[in-house]
């Protein structure tokens, strides 16, 4: 995600390469197509929710939607606030507290206002008008119109913006010592966090389960323990280079971990669902035993993944062509306006005679591209590209 551009790094700081700068640019790629992808399964069957659904109702289609949806939750947030986390020390120092909020506002708050003020009250008026078929025009919907500050998935960027700010707010109170580079940590250790991280999130799930929003901001805050520790896990990896420190080897063995706990344990745990006849809620907080086993699951796979996309792509994916380079820089724009290219596509395939798991076979892949072509676009334009 295009949030800032990546910055040199300063001196006490884990010095950046070339071939690091295109790893992260590619893994952003990789991840904010996942987000497209995310909410067009949300669309078309996978639990949770979005600003229009039209659900299949096929088992079929319903569990590899679920399952797809449930691997992305369990990391690909998390890692987003881990990578941009990895810069925010360096750009830091770079530029000084007070040209680094300013950069941080404009990057990250003019987004965040003409979403909520701009974008959000369109894409509720062309689902209002489209597939609802209220026929009022734009500013006669605006004059009942009372959402106006919604962040929408722009939640992410105001964490990051917060987040970011608290950092400043603490560097000014302590300032860091010159401390030899910590080794990287072991695969048992990067395990046992995982653990605790489970755990964590259990716990915070008996007061906030998943579902519930901190409105108007909409953060989730089942899921902050991660996102938070990840945070900061990017200020303490950049620090003392741990992304240069773990062999390859190390991913791939992160990655079958992964694939084990997708592929074998989430079975397990459907099958407890089922055969204990627990409701969705029973998983998603409030003390109940199986809450604990689902964040587990989800935070050990959330790790294992990170863990296995950053060491690999740091060995593997430090090459960059010309298209792919447009795209990375695209990425930003992407994760802002893709709702209105998914809804628009959506509200299009409406009318097809054809069940809705068929509809996201063709509409995910069209809003991946139109997605990053619109960007393209947008980037063309002198000031808006100041901004994304």
């Amino acid at each position: 995600m295009q949030l800032t551009n990546t910055p040199p790094v300063e001196k006490n700081i884990a010095p950046s390469t070339a071939p690091k700068l295109l790893y992260i640019d590619n893994l952003k790629v990789a991840l904010t197509i996942l987000v497209v992808l995310h909410h067009a399964f949300i669309t078309y069957g996978a639990p949770g929710g979005w600003y229009f659904t039209d659900k299949t109702t096929h088992e079929g289609a319903l569990i590899p939607m679920t399952l797809f949806v449930a691997v992305n939750q369990s990391f690909f947030m998390g890692l987003f606030f881990f990578i941009s986390a990895y810069f925010t020390e360096s750009s830091l120092q770079k530029k000084g507290a007070g040209i680094f909020i300013v950069d941080r506002l404009k990057r990250l708050g003019i987004p965040l206002l003409f979403y909520s003020f701009v974008l959000s009250p369109v894409l509720s008026f062309i689902v209002y008008r489209l597939a609802y078929g209220h026929h009022i025009t734009y500013f006669q919907y605006l004059s009942g119109f009372d959402g106006w500050i919604d962040f929408g998935v722009l939640w992410f960027v105001a964490a990051l913006l917060l987040f970011s700010l608290f950092f400043v707010l603490i560097r000014s109170l302590i300032k860091p010592r010159n401390k030899p580079l910590k080794k990287a940590p072991s695969a048992g250790a990067i395990v046992v966090f995982a653990a605790g991280l489970g755990l964590a999130s259990y716990i915070v799930r008996m007061v906030f389960p998943i579902g519930w929003i901190l409105k108007p901001v909409g953060f989730q805050l089942a899921h902050f323990s991660q996102y938070i520790v990840m945070f900061l896990m990017g200020i303490i990896a950049s620090r003392n280079n741990w992304l240069s420190g773990f062999a390859l080897k190390t991913g791939r063995l992160f990655a079958w971990l992964a694939v084990f706990m997708i592929l074998v344990v989430f079975p397990v745990i459907f099958f407890v669902k089922e055969n204990t006849h627990s409701s969705v809620e029973t998983l998603s907080g409030q003390g109940h035993w199986q809450s604990l086993m689902y964040a587990c699951w989800e935070q050990f796979t959330g790790v294992f993944i990170m863990a296995a996309l950053l060491i690999i792509a740091k060995h593997k994916w430090v090459k960059q062509s010309k298209l792919l380079k447009g795209i990375s820089r695209a990425a930003f724009g992407v994760y802002i306006f893709h709702p209105l290219v998914l809804i628009s596509l959506s509200m299009i395939a409406i009318g097809w005679p054809v069940d809705p798991g068929y509809k996201l076979l063709i509409v995910a892949p069209l809003a991946v591209t139109g997605s990053f072509l619109l960007s393209a676009v947008l980037l063309k334009i002198p000031g808006i590209n100041k901004v994304i």
